[in-house]
């Protein structure tokens, strides 16, 4: 072998030699930043888990307040449903007591109104039982419509209380 064929091997051998070097150094480091990228998708898959609980965490604690509200809402209604029909129970109860003349509604008349056409005494007549200021009792039919008015008022006001109650369940600053 010549002396420019040992060159041309050893420079071959040389080349060779940095080309395993640079495979190798490649190698290395594809490792090296496989390892890091491997490290960076565990720490962003331990970021998305964290994330993915405290989503689910604020999801229970909004479904638990609006089911806490629902109920609310609920005991609210069954209050006030009850109210509503206590009031016509006790109005129902008020209509017959007038119907069977069990019950009679009177009015205070002013004595001292001459306008009325028909002075009455506050003081009671020789015999008579009645004490106190002169009244006079309604016509029964009239006692009925005085009534209904009541009831449909207290209607009114028990479902004004119910709508105040829900406004304020679901809005709480605006209960001032």
């Amino acid at each position: 072998m010549s002396a420019v064929q040992k060159l041309a091997a050893l420079m071959a051998l040389a080349g060779l030699l940095i080309a395993a070097g640079a495979a190798s150094a490649w190698k290395v480091q594809d490792w090296r930043y496989g390892k890091q990228l491997a490290e960076q998708a565990q720490l962003h898959q331990d970021d998305l888990a964290a994330i993915s609980s405290a989503a689910a965490a604020q999801q229970r604690a909004e479904q638990d307040k609006r089911l806490a509200l629902e109920q609310q809402l609920q005991a609210s209604d069954q209050t006030h449903h009850r109210a509503l029909t206590d009031a016509q129970r006790n109005q129902s109860r008020l209509r017959d007591r007038l119907a069977t003349a069990d019950l009679r509604l009177s009015v205070l008349l002013d004595a001292e109104d001459s306008a009325a056409g028909c002075p009455v005494s506050a003081t009671p007549a020789t015999g008579g039982v009645v004490h106190g200021t002169a009244r006079a009792r309604l016509d029964p039919a009239h006692a009925q419509r005085i009534v209904g008015i009541t009831d449909d008022g207290d209607q009114g006001l028990i479902a004004l209380q119910a709508c105040q109650a829900y406004v304020r369940a679901i809005n709480p600053g605006l209960s001032q």
